[in-house]
């Protein structure tokens, strides 16, 4: 029997913040579980090429919520925030700020709505097949997989259950009365903030992260790559693959022609900045909409 699970909020004695949300989904002829492993993906130009939330605020403006002009807008001042983030050391309070003014007023169903309805327009495409067959090697193990994001838990959720993986780990808005309050439960899931969470996930679910393995494109998620015994950096970035090369980690390239020219839309280098960036313009245009 498919099993549904709503958001689970965790905080450890660090007063250390996770949300995981499972999908609903069980397959046809499920494997011989291996209830030890799992597999953590990271989203952005990981399992997707660009950042998941650029294109929910494509698929926005092409609903009007806000103009393309604003959109170009919000590229730019991602580029602002990742040179920021370099000279103040990841340094994210500036993107937490912004991300409050995004969720506030939104009601969760809308926003999962416009996920399915955006991920099947826009993020589907650009999944990366070579990155999709690697979490369904670990599926087909009997193994769980999960998406590890700085995007709202739910978002994460939604791009989950469109995959067919096991659930995903992401940022946690406070939400009462079915709508977010602004505010945040923890801070954004980049960073620290993923091996953490994943470190508490498997406490929670009984995994041994000396047997479970995660993937991602970018240095800064370096402690989430140390914390578990299987390392793989995917369509990685400089740094990132000097580091997989200094230990040996697997590298997977799933990217076509020059390998230093990414997709053409902002990449996730800093990951909750991308969001800060372009949910604090999204707030920015609802309020000149309702005015």
């Amino acid at each position: 029997m498919a099993r549904s699970r709503k958001v689970t909020v965790s905080t450890d004695a660090q007063g250390h913040t996770a949300g995981w949300a499972e999908t609903d989904l069980a397959p046809v002829t499920p494997p011989v579980p291996d209830p030890s492993a799992a597999a953590f993906f990271d989203v952005d130009n990981t399992m997707m090429q660009g950042a998941s939330i650029y294109w929910f605020a494509r698929g926005l403006a092409a609903r009007n919520y806000f103009t393309t002009a604003d959109l170009a807008r919000f590229a730019w001042q991602q580029l602002r925030f990742r040179v920021l983030a370099r000279e103040h050391a990841g340094d994210m309070s500036l993107a937490k700020e912004a991300a409050l003014a995004f969720v506030q007023g939104w009601r969760v169903d809308d926003v999962e709505r416009l996920s399915e309805e955006i991920f099947d327009e826009l993020m589907a495409p650009r999944i990366w097949a070579g990155t999709h067959r690697l979490a369904q090697g670990h599926l087909d193990a009997g193994q769980r997989v999960w998406l590890v994001s700085a995007a709202p838990v739910e978002i994460g959720r939604i791009i989950a259950t469109r995959l067919g993986l096991t659930g995903a780990i992401g940022t946690v808005a406070e939400v009462v009365d079915g709508a977010y309050t602004g505010r945040l439960v923890g801070d954004l899931m980049h960073g620290p903030a993923k091996a953490e969470a994943v470190t508490q996930l498997a406490a929670v679910e009984g995994l041994d992260l000396t047997r479970c393995a995660a993937y991602s494109d970018s240095a800064n998620d370096l402690p989430l790559l140390s914390a578990v015994g299987r390392a793989v950096a995917v369509n990685p970035d400089g740094a990132l693959l000097r580091q997989a090369r200094q230990h040996g980690w697997e590298v997977r390239d799933f990217r076509t022609g020059r390998r230093a020219v990414k997709i053409a839309v902002p990449s996730t280098a800093a990951a909750g900045l991308v969001a800060g960036a372009v949910t604090a313009g999204l707030a920015m245009q609802r309020r000149r909409r309702a005015g």
